[in-house]
């Protein structure tokens, strides 16, 4: 396998709806373990047992103005797969306004997946912006 298959994306999936507004349901994208989680807004490193609730809390103040979210992933770059173990990185691109304003946003997303209880689940992630144009 070259590339993530459909399983794989679908934490991903959730945790751009959980970004986007969507419930809390969507936290089940991460794993239950350890997770680590480098991101754009303070205090930027979320790590351990309570990271996913701390960057939940986080990202929703971040989120605050934010409307009309989508996303749109480019195809997996880097993937590497060793055993329950995944890597690979999503150019993304998103759309929305902030404050009433319209803005694109590209970006790189890393991610770590481990299998768990019978799903992929986040273990680690990292957001690198690389464009960001207010309209």
């Amino acid at each position: 396998m070259t590339k993530p298959d459909d399983a794989m994306l679908v934490p991903i999936e959730m945790v751009a709806r959980f970004i986007g507004g969507g419930g809390d349901d969507n936290l089940a994208a991460f794993s239950r373990g350890e997770v680590t989680i480098l991101e754009n807004f303070a205090p930027h490193l979320f790590a351990g047992p309570h990271a996913v609730a701390h960057w939940a809390r986080s990202m929703r103040h971040h989120a605050e103005g934010l409307a009309g979210l989508v996303h749109r992933f480019g195809p997996a770059q880097d993937f590497a797969r060793d055993g329950d173990t995944v890597f690979f990185t999503l150019p993304t691109h998103w759309l929305g306004t902030t404050r009433g304003r319209r803005f694109e946003e590209d970006g790189g997303w890393s991610f770590l997946l481990v299998h768990e209880a019978g799903a992929w689940r986040i273990r680690a992630y990292a957001w690198a912006v690389t464009a960001l144009v207010l309209l």
